[in-house]
């Protein structure tokens, strides 16, 4: 048990807990660990998915209050009807937020930095606020400017500044890499706490087979189009090894540049998401991320507890923080094509290079674990409510 002065009452703001995604998994590790280890009492308050099951298992001890507000209505209206909903919506959901706030009393109130970001400061509820990114600050709401006109130029300058002053007014902003730390230089609030691996594998990879496995979904952000390029170099030069890649979207396009390309299909898989990615990676024996851009990369640290070691574009802002370059895994420079595929080839190609890089980031990547991770948070949590108001 950690050295704590009190059993903390603590309250999440997120949107959903019925899908598979990144976010909800790391929430839902954090939130067991802290109710089952620490003690704290923990709730989790939803807007969406009233009547649907949550995809990650939730300890008992964790309460769930769902409001119901429905903001995913927005998906399906027109633009000026979506303006109308929205602000209705809005209004319910601080409404609602304030009157269980005011009921639970928590010491700590943490935001998912969704919508409630608009107003949580001003809830004056007495507890701590504490925002939670798990994206960085350059894709977190941005808004390209390059191509609007003057008014849209307008409102994300406007958008951009009040965003700030909200943020400055929590008591902590989470993220979770010092390069993204660094990145918000107008504000002296902000700490860097990295996502914990989100389990232990039953055993490691053997590396015994010619096998690269990619976990991502086919999104423009996650550089599949990059990755299947870089295959495209990489699979003349090395025989026998095959690529396989695991996610949910559209393949539509990608299935497309495959045979643009020319590249083997029989060497070459697009499949769906898995419901087993600690086998993939067991079954692997070596890893690839192609982002262009990440928060974190949670898959890389996954990836390096299975054993494997790891090729990836140095990208911001997750990789370099977690892969150490040469020792258990190649960063390439990021976008570049050529690069990723010479390092897929001579990791491929160099059967000693992979064993030292994999025995090595099985080592390096116990500093995720979530004991680890936990224990910083709980260092974040004593800080600030030590502070005064």
């Amino acid at each position: 048990m950690p050295e704590t002065t009190s059993k903390l009452k603590i309250v999440y703001l997120t949107p959903a807990l019925y899908m598979a995604g990144g976010v909800e998994r790391v929430l839902t590790l954090k939130a067991n660990y802290f109710a089952e280890h620490f003690g704290y009492d923990i709730s989790i308050i939803l807007t969406e998915g009233k009547d649907k099951p949550l995809f990650y298992p939730l300890s008992e001890k964790v309460r769930i209050i769902n409001l119901n507000i429905g903001f995913e209505e927005l998906w399906t209206c027109s633009f000026l009807k979506k303006i109308v909903v929205y602000l209705k919506k809005q209004r319910q959901y601080r409404k609602m937020v304030e009157q269980e706030l005011m009921r639970l009393r928590p010491d700590i109130t943490i935001s998912l930095l969704r919508r409630e970001i608009n107003f949580l400061t001003s809830i004056k509820d007495g507890s701590k606020k504490i925002g939670e990114l798990h994206v960085n600050r350059a894709n977190y709401r941005n808004y390209n400017t390059e191509k609007v006109g003057l008014i849209k130029r307008l409102f994300a300058r406007w958008w951009s500044y009040s965003l700030l002053q909200k943020l400055r007014k929590l008591d902590r902003l989470v993220v979770l890499t010092e390069k993204d730390r660094e990145a918000w230089t107008e504000l002296d609030n902000v700490v860097a706490l990295p996502d914990p691996l989100p389990f232990v594998p039953s055993s490691v990879s053997p590396l015994s087979k010619k096998r690269v496995v990619a976990i991502a979904r086919y999104s423009h952000e996650k550089g599949i189009d990059l990755l299947l390029k870089a295959w495209a170099i990489a699979e003349k030069k090395v025989e026998d090894w095959q690529l396989e890649i695991f996610g949910d979207g559209d393949k539509t396009s990608f299935e497309q540049l495959i045979d643009t390309l020319g590249i083997d299909r029989t060497r070459c898989w697009l499949n769906g998401r898995t419901d087993d990615v600690e086998q993939e990676y067991l079954n692997s024996s070596l890893f690839v991320l192609s982002s262009r851009f990440e928060g974190f990369g949670m898959v890389i640290v996954e990836a390096m507890a299975c054993g494997l070691p790891v090729v990836a574009f140095d990208c911001p802002c997750g990789p370099r923080s977690i892969i150490s370059d040469g020792e258990d895994g190649l960063l390439v420079e990021n976008g570049n094509v050529e690069a990723l595929a010479d390092a897929l080839s001579r990791l491929m190609g160099d059967e000693v290079l992979r064993q030292s890089m994999a025995e090595k980031a099985i080592v390096n990547v116990k500093r995720f674990e979530i004991e680890t991770i936990a224990n910083q948070w709980l260092h974040v949590f004593n800080n600030v409510m030590n502070e005064k108001k």
